[in-house]
């Protein structure tokens, strides 16, 4: 069932929030603030959580917390990849999350991380083993991800092929292969893990085989928490509520973090998914829909 909620996917990322419109990102904290406002006279039950930031940037958190954004939210969550794209070691990994957690006042969860098999398995299942054993102390940790992405579908990057092997990394994060059945050398490590990561996995639209994959190989796994997203740019196609419900549905023996995130490209601010929309309160309701539609009631 759903628990949480966060608020945008990486924030200071120009690939997921465009800060060329909102240089100072006052736009987003607006747009934070009323959302975390709505969730919590929605459902007080829920856990607020910030888009997890990447890079793990502490004058980004500082910015939000002049603008107030902060109290807006009960987490605050960091993405990572060292093995893969950061200009940072994996040791440093305790270090990180502890500068964020001083500098917000607030929990920090590790909502996505994880390592390509792009190279070697064998880097990914060391990748994998390093980081829990170095995360060992926060809350929570979702690895990304399940399966690979598949290579007929673009990965969300800005210059796609020209960035070399650091795009074609993107498909190869999967602890099983692009066709949801053949184990990389990493997922039986996992099986091993004594306290078990959540798992981060995307569904793109209406790909129920996917959804349904994902579901039997996360109870096989032992797995109990799951995070995945529902597109607010989704939602203004005709129908789409029925597949938010068939997702949420498949999902709800699960403890289930919701990232809320995508502009529709007809209500921002330039027509694509990573723009400040023209009106924030517009966003708040989506969210007030999700949470009142998917979490436990009042109480």
């Amino acid at each position: 069932m759903l628990t949480s909620v966060m608020f945008w996917n990486e924030p200071n990322n120009l690939s997921h929030w465009d800060f060329l419109l909102d240089p100072e990102w006052e736009q987003f904290g607006t747009m934070l603030r009323w959302a975390g406002q709505v969730v919590r006279e929605a459902n007080p039950n829920l856990t607020r959580v910030l888009g997890g930031i990447s890079p793990i940037d502490p004058g980004f958190v500082e910015k939000l917390g002049e603008h107030g954004a902060l109290q807006a939210v009960d987490v605050v969550a960091v993405h990572g990849f060292p093995l893969d794209w950061n200009n940072w070691a994996i040791n440093d990994w305790p270090q990180k999350v502890l500068l964020i957690e001083r500098l917000a006042g607030k929990p920090v969860w590790v909502t996505e991380v994880g390592v390509s098999s792009f190279g070697a398995e064998e880097v990914q299942q060391f990748g994998l083993q390093r980081t829990i054993e170095l995360l060992r102390e926060v809350e929570r940790v979702y690895w990304y991800s399940l399966f690979d992405l598949p290579g007929h579908r673009p990965a969300t990057t800005r210059h796609k092929e020209s960035e070399g092997s650091a795009y074609y990394r993107h498909f190869h994060m999967g602890l099983i292969n692009e066709d949801k059945q053949t184990p990389k050398l990493a997922l039986e490590t996992f099986k091993q893990l004594a306290h078990k990561p959540g798992i981060c996995q995307w569904f793109h639209y209406e790909d129920y085989e996917t959804l349904e994959r994902a579901v039997w190989w996360l109870k096989h796994l032992g797995v109990k928490q799951v995070r995945t997203g529902l597109s607010w740019a989704d939602s203004h196609i005709p129908g789409a509520w029925a597949w938010f419900d068939a997702q949420m549905k498949a999902l709800e023996s699960f403890d289930v973090l919701a990232t809320l995130c995508f502009t529709p490209p007809s209500r921002g601010q330039r027509p694509d998914h990573t723009s400040p929309p023209l009106d924030a309160g517009e966003f708040s309701y989506f969210c007030r829909e999700v949470a009142t539609r998917y979490a436990p009631g009042r109480g």
